[in-house]
């Protein structure tokens, strides 16, 4: 009895879970401890209560003094003096020092070579010293003239001494002095676009006016933005420097009244804490300056204050993304009913040759691509086959022979038989016709999708925004993105980037397509999306021009295959001659490495 009573007790009592072997889950996590880092928070802790109790409980620091002359008038007139010479001097610093940038990034030998003397003369200048040969110019000029020089003819003349007043020769001197390092920081910044960003305009016949505006100075100012702001807090604290004009600017105002009262400390200290709030509202502006340019920037940036309180007090915003998803899908209806359709044009390439220094990469090149057709361009890496395809939309100038679309040239006008080349503003103007898409997409990082597809039929072919956006969203759904069209690129993938670049380059409806090795750049796993529009687009019309190493690719969709070694073309034909009957024995063995 005893036996089983015992027997049942131990069957009925409740079971421990057995642990599974690599099952952690009932684990008790002990987070790492930093002993030498709570020390360190501690003792700064110290120190900001020592520095606070000396500062604040130190009578001689004279915090009644402090808060009497905080806001007393003549204070405050001084600030506002302070405050216009630093608006004053960042603006038209910056405006000259814009374009001296620019002088130096141009191709003029003379442009460069002055804005460098510029440069070099005033950041060379203590600004105490420029501020006083300005003040003493009267004594060098009597007069300032405004005329035709060396003919006598004058239509303005002034008093040299009553025109540059102290303060005409604090802010002349500011901004002569803020021009010379702020043309370094915009052209840091200039120089900072990647290069692909200018083709990919160029490629697009941006205007140049427009390529600034629009492509190259918003990606610009992000390497602009953080030196410039600092550049401007130094000139907000360089204009206590104008003293030595007796004008009476902040710094100058608290000299004067401590001077009378002998109250050093507590006035000296009025000044430190104004300075202390122009500097923290720069700041503040510099946040939400560089926060605007950031866009595209980072894959998930987090929300701005003021976004978040504006989705929060205006909810009906929140509607505007369910109609865009109806428009989207409208577009996506339209389009599975209506193939596209284009009118390709005509490509005679005729004894092309271009050479980089000693280095020849294109060598007499003759080709007919004819309207409609499709071809791939194949050989082994430094075949010239890139800067073939760079020449016919003239991104590459070539050194002799010439490239027609329809019979018009690329890039030169004919006069008889004489060719000129084109302005600049005129090749830009006719690669419209011929889009490009090249191997590493360039998009534009701080555009949207839908905005880096309308850009150029806006901008170009002065089309209206709304009907821009509308065959946009259509070509966008025709690759498969029409639910990105208000993304950035760095949040799409390596595929999507490039069907993306594919629908701005068919946005401008060109006659001519180039694809300068489209999947080089992808994973193996993206390869395939990118191919299969190509493949569509193949049946659409458009003359393709295909430089690729998908061999298999080439062979289903090309018309013409064309093998370039050395810059040369040794073999062109259909896929199946090339491919399974080669006639040079180049051709044969680069085939036999990649089959």
């Amino acid at each position: 009895m005893t036996i089983t009573t015992e027997f049942n007790d131990i069957q009925t009592a409740p079971r421990r879970p057995t642990a599974v072997k690599g099952d952690y889950s009932h684990y008790r996590i002990v987070p790492a401890r930093y002993p030498a880092r709570a020390a360190g928070t501690v003792f700064a802790l110290l120190v900001i209560v020592a520095t606070l109790h000396s500062v604040l409980g130190n009578p001689r620091w004279g915090w009644d003094v402090f808060a009497e002359w905080f806001f007393a008038e003549p204070v405050l007139v001084g600030l506002g003096r302070t405050l216009l010479l630093t608006v004053l001097g960042a603006l038209f610093g910056f405006i000259l020092g814009t374009g001296l940038a620019l002088a130096r990034v141009s191709r003029s030998p003379l442009l460069v070579g002055v804005s460098w003397t510029y440069i070099w003369i005033f950041r060379s200048i203590p600004l105490i010293v420029l501020l006083l040969v300005l003040n003493n110019l009267g004594y060098l000029y009597e007069t300032i003239t405004v005329g035709v020089p060396y003919t006598g003819i004058n239509f303005f003349s002034w008093n040299t001494t009553q025109l540059i007043t102290p303060f005409a020769a604090a802010v002349l001197g500011l901004t002569l002095n803020q021009a010379a390092f702020a043309s370094e920081i915009i052209r840091g910044g200039i120089l900072s676009v990647d290069q692909g960003q200018l083709e990919a305009a160029s490629a697009l016949g941006l205007p140049r006016s427009r390529q600034a505006s629009r492509i190259i100075l918003p990606q610009a100012m992000r390497s602009i933005l953080p030196t410039a702001f600092n550049d401007i807090i130094g000139l907000a604290k360089g204009t206590s420097q104008v003293y030595i004009l007796a004008l009476p600017e902040l710094f100058y105002t608290i000299q004067i009244i401590y001077r009378r009262n002998l109250e050093v400390i507590p006035l000296l200290m009025v000044a430190t804490v104004w300075y202390l709030v122009i500097l923290t509202v720069l700041s503040i502006i510099q946040h939400h300056i560089e926060r605007h340019y950031a866009r595209g920037a980072l894959r998930n940036p987090p929300p701005s204050i003021f976004s978040s309180l504006y989705r929060r007090f205006m909810p009906q915003v929140a509607a505007a993304p369910q109609a865009a998803e109806t428009a989207v899908k409208a577009v996506q209806r339209r389009t599975e009913a209506a193939p596209l359709r284009s009118r390709g044009g005509e490509v005679t390439i005729h004894g092309v040759s271009k050479s980089f220094g000693q280095l020849k990469v294109l060598d007499g090149v003759t080709l007919s691509v004819p309207a409609g057709s499709v071809t791939t361009i194949l050989g082994q890496s430094g075949s010239g086959k890139s800067t073939l395809l760079r020449s016919i939309n003239h991104l590459e100038r070539v050194d002799d022979g010439f490239i027609a679309i329809d019979g018009e040239l690329i890039g030169y006008r004919q006069d008889g038989e004489t060719l000129y080349e084109l302005k600049e503003k005129d090749i830009l103007k006719r690669r419209v016709e011929v889009g490009m898409v090249f191997q590493n997409f360039n998009l534009f990082p701080h555009l949207t999708v839908l905005e880096n597809v309308i850009e150029a039929p806006v901008t170009v072919r002065r089309i209206a925004r709304e009907q821009a956006e509308t065959e946009a969203l259509d070509l966008l759904a025709r690759v498969g993105l029409s639910d990105k069209a208000n993304a950035y690129p760095r949040q799409l993938s390596g595929g999507q980037q490039q069907r993306v670049a594919i629908a701005r380059a068919l946005a401008l409806k060109p006659k001519v397509l180039l694809f300068d090795e489209p999947t080089s750049a992808l994973d193996p796993e993206l390869v395939g999306e990118v191919l299969d529009v190509i493949k569509e687009l193949a049946r659409s019309g458009t003359t393709l021009i295909i430089v690729t190493h998908e061999i298999g690719f080439a062979r289903e969709v090309s018309n013409l295959v064309v093998f370039m070694e050395q810059g040369r073309i040794l073999e062109t034909g259909t896929p199946d001659k090339v491919f399974s009957h080669p006639e040079h024995p180049r051709t044969a063995e680069f085939l036999a490495k990649v089959l």
